[in-house]
């Protein structure tokens, strides 16, 4: 049994080996034995032959065909393998092969150097084996391009967390005039104590901004026939230290203060002061040690703390179940609605708050829920719904607390005068929300030991729920 050298195949007989190489491997290298023609495939040179040199075909068969056994002849493919291996020419000056296909001269046909079949193999697989390795080494810099680019989309890269990126913009303020280099350290030294407690500084935080907005629907949005409200959240913006990839954390800050002031959950939270972004951070690498989500954890390498990446559903989801509160994911995971709208997220957010009024046949018109707000993400951002209008025409409104809205514009909505104002950058109708792919990530009761053993098993294959 023979094998290929160029592509594994094994054949039996060496002479059906020769065609295979012919017609498989080297039939683009042919060239007629009669005249200067060359270039051309086994089918070509055949009809080449028998159209140009028509008295010279005597004993040239195509594929398959044979002349009489007794007289040992060779086959087209034999005898055009011999033409362009064994020489490219007659096989004697001045006398005709066995065949009678030539009795041209050797001076008379242009001549190639004549190669062994062994020796072309062998610079076929050099030359195969070089373009692989040019086609590696590429592929392999392009990944690394592609992974260095997205190390400084997602905050992997070495440009330094929340601590540096807040050291940057003050010396930028000093640069500017802004700031006194007076003021600068003692800024600096005021954000290295807050972190060094691990817990926020809350310059951030706007409270009671859900109980005004309860104030505000007694009065005021008539149209409205139902205006459901999560339990009393506080707002928290994003900073000079984590502008551009903090919104995950600070909607998980949001979530925290409701959890805190939740009957169901407050005493399971150790801790009551709100921790900062970096001790965040560090509470999800503790969730990855507990052996939460371990695909995540290898797509950060297993660290946050002193970078700026960013988080989404999954890491809140973990962050949740490492306190022992039970949460789930929800992927609607495309439009369901013209304009690439999203109406199956808003009618499974209004099931979600109407949880809280069932019980009464004819729900009031406002519902003040002590339900956690939910987590709401896209690509490249994230929210919190704090609650809901259904119109009297039957259309819903989502009413979200945004991490990029400043302290105050957010206090807007904790005066009479100016709430009418700022709640519309509160209220966000289905027109409003085209992205692709939205997830929610909500709050459901809190885990038993044995039920958060159970979750943090199922996490190693994390999975959302799809709707549809």
């Amino acid at each position: 049994m023979l094998t290929c050298e160029i592509c594994g195949e094994e054949i039996m007989l060496e002479e059906d080996m020769k065609t295979h190489l012919l017609l498989s491997h080297l039939e683009n290298d042919m060239h007629c034995p009669l005249c200067s023609l060359s270039g051309v495939s086994y089918n070509e040179l055949y009809f080449h032959i028998g159209s140009a040199h028509p008295e010279k075909q005597q004993g040239v068969q195509g594929p398959g065909h044979h002349d009489d056994v007794s007289k040992t002849p060779q086959t087209g493919p034999e005898l055009l393998f011999q033409f362009s291996l064994a020489g490219d020419s007659c096989d004697m000056a001045g006398e005709t092969t066995t065949t009678g296909v030539c009795s041209t001269t050797i001076d008379s046909v242009p001549q190639k150097q004549k190669v062994s079949p062994g020796t072309d193999l062998r610079v076929a697989r050099q030359l195969h084996q070089e373009e692989e390795q040019i086609r590696k080494q590429e592929e392999a810099q392009q990944e690394r391009e592609e992974f260095k680019k997205l190390q400084r989309q997602f905050g992997l890269d070495d440009r330094g967390g929340y601590c540096r990126q807040m050291e940057r913009t003050m010396e930028r303020a000093v640069a500017r005039g802004l700031m006194t280099p007076s003021e600068f350290h003692y800024k600096r030294a005021e954000m290295m104590e807050s972190l060094a407690s691990g817990f926020d500084d809350g310059r951030t935080r706007t409270q009671g901004v859900v109980r005004a907005l309860h104030e505000y629907y007694q009065t005021e949005c008539r149209d409205c026939v139902h205006v459901w409200l999560s339990a009393d959240t506080d707002h928290y913006c994003s900073s000079a230290g984590d502008k551009g990839w903090g919104c995950g954390y600070r909607n998980f800050q949001m979530l925290l203060s409701s959890l805190h002031r939740i009957e169901t959950y407050a005493p399971f939270l150790q801790e009551k002061a709100m921790p900062s972004i970096p001790q965040v951070q560090s509470m999800i690498e503790e969730a990855w040690k507990e052996g939460l989500d371990p695909q995540g954890a290898s797509h950060f390498n297993k660290r946050l703390q002193g970078t700026r990446a960013w988080i989404g559903s999954t890491e809140i989801f973990i962050l949740l179940t490492s306190m022992g509160i039970s949460a789930r994911i929800i992927d609607f995971h495309q439009p369901t609605g013209p304009g690439d709208t999203h109406p199956w997220l808003f009618d499974w957010v209004k099931q979600y708050f109407f949880q809280s009024s069932r019980s009464s046949k004819l729900p009031p018109r406002l519902i003040h829920t002590s339900l956690p707000p939910l987590y709401l993400q896209h690509q490249g951002h994230s929210r919190c719904i704090v609650g809901m209008e259904q119109k009297k025409n039957g259309s819903l409104c989502l009413l979200l607390l945004d991490p990029g809205s400043s302290v105050s514009d957010t206090r807007k909505l904790l005066s009479g005068d100016t709430i009418s104002t700022a709640i519309r950058h509160v209220r966000k109708f289905p027109a409003s929300l085209k992205h692709k792919q939205y997830q929610v990530v909500a709050i459901q009761g809190v885990l038993s030991a044995e039920e958060k053993q159970i979750t943090i098993s199922n996490s190693k294959i994390l999975c959302a729920e799809r709707i549809p």
